[in-house]
């Protein structure tokens, strides 16, 4: 899976650091709190893990993980792993290689062989934030019994992203929605001075540089949908607990924003 090619004169035609900086600024207006949500990622590693350690970035958008993860830890190396052949772009563009301590992955996380374009036998710990729910029941089961074998013993499983409350709590779950209404309409950003998603990429298909590459992250995601219903919080503990985690629970909430943790 490679993306077509880019030449060094038209890589520096665009400014990678200020789209990273606007997608960072659009995605807080989805996730107020994200900031915060990463700070808890980070100090659970600083908690659990000796200083120097390899984590994986999972589904790593444009690196927004990997690049305060390597910032706050000088010792850590990441490897960061994505479908989404722009994103990979962007980050990689704006981050580089972080002096050999970034590497960037092509990879499809519903695709059994995953795996194999990481390169790694072992790592300490994996992230992920706002990015699991694209994947149905039965790929993210097979997602975590892979990282289950991937992780050493007592290494450390991290996911931020909304999940859904259990069908017994329909009052969370209405409250939670509510909330998520508010903050997501378009007057909501438009208040805030902030660009949707929408905005985002309509702006990014004006770089004429990046057509090859818009084009194929739109073959790439021409099967793939957005769930109506992403599994939700329960359904995430059960299949981690399945792939052999023997801790599973959550160590930050706001709602149905929050970070689980998992140790192998």
């Amino acid at each position: 899976m490679q993306p077509p090619p880019m030449n060094s004169e038209v890589q520096q035609q665009i400014d990678w650091r200020d789209w990273l900086r606007r997608w960072d600024a659009q995605q807080v207006g989805y996730v107020p709190e994200r900031e915060a949500r990463f700070t808890v990622l980070f100090d659970a590693l600083a908690a659990l893990l000796p200083a120097s350690f390899v984590a994986l970035d999972l589904a790593c958008g444009p690196g927004s993980i990997s690049q305060r993860l390597l910032a706050r830890f000088p010792g850590a190396r990441a490897i960061a792993v994505d479908i989404d052949p722009v994103m990979l772009a962007i980050g990689g563009g704006a981050l580089g290689a972080v002096d050999g301590r970034l590497r960037w992955i092509e990879a499809d996380l519903a695709s059994p062989d995953w795996l194999e374009a990481v390169g790694e036998t072992q790592v300490d710990a994996v992230l992920s934030a706002t990015a699991l729910h694209w994947l149905s029941p039965e790929p993210l089961a097979r997602l975590y019994r892979d990282l289950g074998r991937l992780l050493r013993p007592g290494g450390l499983f991290l996911n931020g992203d909304h999940m859904a409350f259990n069908p017994a709590l329909p009052t969370f779950t209405r409250l939670s929605q509510q909330v998520l209404d508010e903050q997501w309409t378009d007057a909501a950003f438009a208040s805030r001075g902030i660009e949707t998603a929408e905005q985002w990429w309509d702006a990014l298909a004006l770089e004429p540089a990046l057509a090859p590459l818009l084009a194929e992250r739109a073959r790439r995601f021409a099967g793939k949908q957005r769930q109506k219903t992403p599994p939700g919080f329960d359904l995430h503990v059960a299949a981690l607990r399945d792939a052999g985690f023997r801790e599973v629970g959550t160590i930050w909430q706001v709602l149905s924003n929050r970070v689980l943790l998992a140790v192998r």
